[in-house]
């Protein structure tokens, strides 16, 4: 068996491992029992404004701007049955939240869809999105983060047309929180705990890289 969406390799520098697994940084992470509760309040708002040099503010621009529809493309048929089998899966997972069939399917094929655009792995987005909003497409935190992933206001003004109102569109809000969960990795050289706490604003501490690694344990999906 293997797990279709952990195929990602992170470094934790904090720990002094140096390059771990996903599931292995998981396990020393998690203590058992430890899962974010999937209706807690939106808790994220804490990512900050810093500067960004011209190259990598028009490549973020342009990845966050590209129109393309979150329709995924599979090259070979067994690839499509993978995907078809974790739709169900997660699917069924997500039916408590999220009652509409249709609304769930849209959903979850924008977050495969926009999760793999980024580079990253599904598993731990869905995790990200649990504890950042609890699944819930107009989620305000105290801070003024807005949507499913909890993005600040002050993206859309650094990286599109300033109106934060565009944070309330599935896809919109989706592509802003993978593109800058991409962006803060790459920031922190892979180092998952860190881009974490940079992308929550409480960067070298541990709560909410527990919390999101616990919850995104719920949304593993293994196959044959």
């Amino acid at each position: 068996m293997r797990d279709l969406t952990a195929s990602h390799t992170y470094t934790h520098h904090s720990s002094g491992a140096g390059a771990v697994t996903r599931r292995q940084w998981l396990v020393s992470m998690v203590p058992a029992g430890i899962l974010a509760v999937a209706h807690a309040p939106a808790q994220a708002g804490g990512q900050l404004e810093e500067p960004l040099i011209d190259s990598v503010r028009t490549a973020l621009s342009a990845s966050v701007n590209s129109a393309a529809p979150p329709v995924p493309d599979f090259t070979d048929t067994a690839s499509r049955i993978a995907y078809l089998r974790w739709l169900g899966a997660m699917s069924t997972r997500l039916s408590r939240r999220k009652t509409d069939l249709e609304t769930r399917k849209e959903f979850l094929q924008t977050v495969w869809y926009e999760s793999k655009r980024a580079g990253l792995d599904t598993t731990l987005v869905l995790g990200l999105i649990q504890v950042e909003s609890g699944f819930r497409k107009f989620a305000v935190s105290i801070a003024g983060a807005r949507g499913y992933m909890q993005v600040m206001p002050f993206w859309t003004r650094v990286l599109a047309s300033g109106d934060p109102s565009v944070l309330f569109h599935m896809q919109t809000n989706l592509r802003f929180g993978c593109v800058i969960l991409r962006h803060y990795l790459d920031r922190e050289n892979g180092d998952l705990f860190m881009a974490l706490g940079r992308y929550n604003g409480s960067r070298g501490k541990d709560t909410y890289p527990r919390a999101v690694m616990g919850a995104s344990r719920q949304w593993q999906h293994t196959i044959v």
